[in-house]
């Protein structure tokens, strides 16, 4: 990443009605393609970066959450609907923010492909970046890229 420490990411929903920002780099940059980051946000994968939770602030009138599934919240504006951030059990110190809703998306190019045996099948990539079945903590590398 090319930002220094002390960058801000700053972003917004499509009204502006919601704002957010994230102090520092974040951990990671990934493009997911699991069906529940399809659905969440009506694209045909997303491109997040995990931040920790006290780096970031989401605030805005019409902020508003959702369980998508057992253990996982979703943020997004509840007048425009903007996907804006996931946040895991699994992952408790952290959140991840959608990258396409910030002010700067180019800053944050992707490190690496997760859920990539859930992408569509029409779905072609042309980059050399790690593929994973899930996600690189397990350190499995899908099958086909």
């Amino acid at each position: 990443m090319t930002t220094s420490r002390r960058s801000l990411f700053s972003g917004r929903c499509t009204c502006g009605a919601v704002v957010v920002e994230a102090r520092g780099l974040p951990k990671w940059v990934g493009i997911c393609h699991c069906a529940s980051c399809r659905r969440a946000t009506g694209a045909t994968s997303v491109t997040a970066a995990g931040f920790a939770r006290h780096c970031v602030v989401i605030e805005g009138p019409t902020l508003a959450e959702y369980a998508s599934s057992p253990g996982v919240v979703r943020s997004f504006c509840s007048a425009c609907g903007t996907s804006l951030s996931y946040r895991s059990a699994r992952w408790p110190e952290d959140i991840h923010l959608m990258v396409g809703a910030l002010d700067e998306p180019e800053k944050l190019p992707p490190q690496f492909h997760i859920f990539f045996d859930e992408r569509l099948p029409w779905s072609a990539t042309s980059d050399d970046l790690p593929k994973y079945r899930s996600t690189p903590s397990e350190g499995i590398l899908a099958a086909s890229g």
